[in-house]
């Protein structure tokens, strides 16, 4: 006999019940709260599972709950508007979305920006990979009592990019043209320290992956098969956990990557059976590359000057005409397709979001899971909500 679960993932503080309109979820429905500091907390995810002798049979992902209809939105502001709004699907990993919108931008203005600022942003993409990933990785640190020295370090990174930017969570520091600030030499070689800590951190954390008992819990658990990753689309750490060569850094270059890929990104798995415990790897292991091509980047722009933006009108117009960009945000492919009729504002403006690649995938994933495993096997996939409901 097949029984039905109804599933929320997130924290009812926080979030808002996609199901009902009052405080209390549904009779019968189970939360999970996959840790204080998991990207869950933020929003809720709705599964509708069916199992049979402990097994989960069936899934169905709702998803819709927090749509607000960002791409629609897009295409009522103008060009330096739109970062903002890019900024803030992906909260875990808000760089990411202003970077994308500029290189589409500046694609189809066919504008290059000033050599600093293309290591800048390289610096930048890989600083916000790895707060993404410690963000999931919390996860880990949460299970095994141990969420210290994680959070410790994600503050420092937060207070990096205050010092920058001047907001600690959302950045909105990248623009068609360039970047709104410049860093300073004090800020890099803060920056440059702080990653010795990351790779200290990223060797801890992979330690305790593979060490007894997280290992218990994760592995074997949530296996991702290479055609399911190619029947949704799953890209990112999600597909290198299982062996799948996919990188847009390595593969097709852009920013500063070209000039590191040999030194740092070699396509070298420590796990690749893809089950929940190989991804977590992949997020630790990640973490160091990430350190070690911040701090390359550090080190080109110690010896660099020059500015970081071409200056632009206040107004700013796209010629006529479509273009995609994709590039690697830290959950995998994320892309950008934009129709632009010669006005400030978009014609057509859509996005391809890692995230909503990853949650489809679940319907397939979940068959066969115990019941019991359904913590370790959604916290190990990485989603965030803004970035499935856009």
């Amino acid at each position: 006999m097949h029984t039905p679960l109804h599933v929320l993932v997130g924290s009812l503080g926080r979030g808002v019940l996609p199901s009902a309109v009052d405080a209390e979820p549904p009779e019968g429905t189970v939360l999970l709260d996959l840790g204080p500091d998991h990207p869950s907390n933020a929003g809720l995810l709705e599964l509708r599972l069916w199992t049979q002798q402990g097994l989960i049979s069936r899934t169905e992902v709702v998803v819709g709950a927090m749509h607000r209809g960002a791409e629609k939105l897009f295409e009522v502001r103008d060009y330096r508007q739109i970062g903002m709004l890019a900024d803030r699907h992906d909260w875990q990993a808000p760089f990411a979305g202003e970077l994308l919108i500029a290189l589409a931008g500046e694609q189809l203005l066919g504008l290059e920006v000033p050599v600093r600022a293309t290591w800048l942003r390289t610096l930048l993409a890989e600083h916000t990979r790895i707060l993404s990933h410690l963000g999931f990785l919390s996860f880990v640190a949460h299970q095994l009592r141990r969420s210290g020295a994680t959070a410790a370090v994600r503050e420092r990174l937060r207070d990096q990019t205050l010092a920058l930017t001047g907001n600690r969570i959302h950045p909105m520091i990248c623009r068609i043209g360039g970047l709104a600030a410049d860093a300073s030499t004090d800020w890099l070689r803060d920056e440059a320290q702080l990653m010795v800590t990351v790779a200290q951190l990223a060797d801890e954390l992979g330690s305790q992956i593979d060490g007894p008992e997280f290992r218990q819990h994760s592995k074997g658990v949530a296996p991702l098969s290479a055609s399911v990753i190619s029947a949704y689309g799953v890209s990112g750490p999600a597909a290198r956990g299982s062996g799948v060569d996919l990188d847009l850094r390595r593969l097709a270059p852009y920013l500063g990557y070209g000039e590191l890929t040999e030194s740092v990104l070699l396509y070298k798995p420590r796990a690749a059976a893809g089950d929940a415990q190989s991804r977590f790897l992949v997020w630790a292991d990640e973490l160091a590359s990430s350190a070690a091509l911040v701090s390359s980047c550090t080190e080109r722009l110690l010896e660099l000057s020059g500015p970081v933006a071409v200056r632009l009108g206040k107004i700013v117009k796209l010629p006529e005409g479509e273009t995609y960009v994709a590039n690697e945000a830290p959950l995998g492919m994320a892309g950008c397709f934009l129709v632009s009729r010669g006005e400030k504002t978009p014609w057509r403006l859509k996005l391809r979001t890692p995230s909503f690649a990853n949650v489809a995938s679940l319907e397939s994933l979940l068959v066969g899971v115990r019941v019991d495993q359904l913590e370790v096997a959604l916290a190990s996939m990485g989603y965030v909500v803004g970035d499935i409901d856009r």
